[in-house]
């Protein structure tokens, strides 16, 4: 009985792995189909910017296994993407601040 467990257990894994590479591949082709658009550069860079978080998320959640993980690591782990979110703000403020940048024009 246990072994039998342990398979289904194996095949429900196997399963999650096979949806998060399916997902992953089609966000990919979303990604070339994007880039054909043509978009002005701060939509493309907004789109391109949101699939690459899904994507990173999705390798972050079920490759690196921090789906299952306590909450101490999971607060950790949005800590830091928080401080590192806040650094690009801070980085992008001071950017345009000095008169840099694509909306320097406007």
């Amino acid at each position: 009985m246990s072994d039998l467990t342990h398979a289904e257990d194996i095949k429900k894994h196997v399963r999650v792995y096979i949806s998060v590479f399916v997902a992953l591949g089609v966000l990919t082709i979303v990604t070339v189909g994007v880039a054909y658009l043509e978009l002005p550069i701060v939509p493309a860079l907004i789109v391109a910017l949101t699939i690459a978080t899904a994507k990173g998320t999705l390798v972050a959640l079920y490759f690196m296994h921090l789906i299952s993980e306590e909450k101490v690591i999971r607060w950790l782990v949005g800590m830091s993407l928080g401080l590192l979110l806040t650094m690009f703000v801070l980085l992008t403020i001071y950017y345009y601040d000095q008169g840099g940048g694509i909306l320097a024009g406007f």
